[in-house]
């Protein structure tokens, strides 16, 4: 069965296309699926009390390598019914923002867009949903290793329907501590001091769909709701962990949304992955009624809270792997005597490996090394201290 599925990349949703097939039978994509139409693919909400951020991309070949393509150079609004118009504007390509605005809870509003080719699409209508706050974002440990837990709840009785996103960042510690780096045209060697950080910070958004529906309940309360677990095993709790959580109130539409989307990756594997059923959203073609359109488009505000988990507070047992084991040990580069610039220039001229520090064994005269990724920690994050770090 041909189907429509969505991707997730970074925050954003991509299109694909997916074909089913069973284990014992060779994969075979028809030509259909390896040129599939370029469905426009609408990621993101409509912020009640901040900046509204969408992300357009087109649908693309299950089997393609490349990244999706982008949706650029389109014409951008949010519209509230009956009244004014903002125009998002476009920042990195297919991704568009508007400024800070504050939706009127009573007003309705919509996404209306028009693409580089013409043509123009539009979601529904929707209501202003106010997200209450979080009450609550804990952690504990068990044999499972840190588990991540959040209460929240909406007095008025009014929100019922939620979901969560979260982000997490770690520090990253390298092991080694390089004093030269390779410069070319530098004599009588190309190498030079140099100093690397010694500390970056990595992050990655959820993969997954996190939702609560209180309505079963006889009060709008979400108790202890699991958000997220990191094993004891993962670098991530090397040393100094913290995770921002983000609360969204839905309306049943967008839950019902949402929950298909849970259903879908929970019996694929993630956000990454080709989902197996269509997922029909609130977003259409005007000018092509019957062209599907990938995405939903919702409004309300966003409620957020984080915490930080120290390693101390960790268990001295859990093995705290630093994500650098299979750098360990080092390569030695021996230099020729004859030619030692002939060397280095070699080893370390497309800089992909890095020099960690000069070595020498009687008359024998070399550098440690080993590749960027196991050196740089920029490879793996920033080296700017995020601000909220302690």
């Amino acid at each position: 069965m041909l189907t429509y599925p969505l991707f997730r990349w970074n925050a954003g949703l991509l299109g694909g296309l997916l074909l089913a097939a069973t284990a014992c039978t060779d994969p075979y994509l028809p030509e259909a699926l390896q040129s599939p139409p370029g469905y426009l693919v609408v990621d993101g909400f409509l912020n009640a009390q901040g900046i509204s951020t969408i992300k357009l991309s087109r649908t693309y070949a299950v089997g393609s390598k490349t990244t999706p393509p982008v949706e650029a150079r389109a014409r951008v609004y949010l519209e509230e019914e009956g009244g004014p118009a903002t125009q998002l504007r476009e920042a990195a390509a297919g991704t568009y923002s508007s400024p800070v605005l504050t939706l009127n809870a009573a007003h309705r509003y919509r996404l209306h867009l028009t693409a580089l080719g013409g043509k123009e699409y539009a979601s529904d209508f929707v209501p202003v949903k106010i997200t209450p706050p979080i009450d609550k974002l804990s952690w504990q440990v068990d044999t499972t290793g840190l588990r991540i837990r959040l209460s929240t709840h909406d007095p008025a009785n009014a929100t019922h329907f939620y979901r969560w996103d979260y982000v997490e960042t770690w520090q990253i510690d390298p092991i080694y501590r390089p004093q030269v780096e390779y410069r070319p045209n530098t004599l009588p060697l190309p190498l030079i001091t140099v100093l690397f950080p010694t500390k970056c910070w990595g992050t990655a958004l959820s993969t997954t769909v996190v939702l609560s529906n209180t309505t079963p309940l006889g009060q709008d309360v979400v108790a202890d709701r699991l958000l997220h677990q990191v094993p004891p095993t993962s670098e991530r709790l090397h040393n100094g962990y913290s995770l921002l959580a983000q609360q969204q109130a839905l309306t049943k539409e967008e839950f019902e949304y949402w929950d298909l989307q849970r259903k879908n990756t929970e019996s694929i594997g993630s956000l990454f992955d080709p989902q197996p059923v269509q997922l029909t959203g609130n977003v259409h073609c005007l000018s092509a009624p019957t062209e599907p359109v990938l995405g939903f488009v919702g409004a309300h505000s966003v409620t957020e809270k984080r915490l930080f988990v120290a390693r101390r507070e960790l268990p001295r047992t859990w093995p705290a792997p630093s994500g650098y084991e299979a750098c360990y040990p080092p390569d030695t580069l021996w230099l020729e005597p004859k030619n030692p610039l002939s060397s280095v220039q070699s080893y370390f001229g497309n800089g992909s490996n890095v020099p960690i520090e000069q070595v020498s064994i009687k008359n024998d005269v070399g550098y440690t090394a080993k590749s960027r990724d196991c050196i740089d920690c920029r490879t793996r994050g920033t080296a700017v201290k995020p601000s909220f770090w302690p």
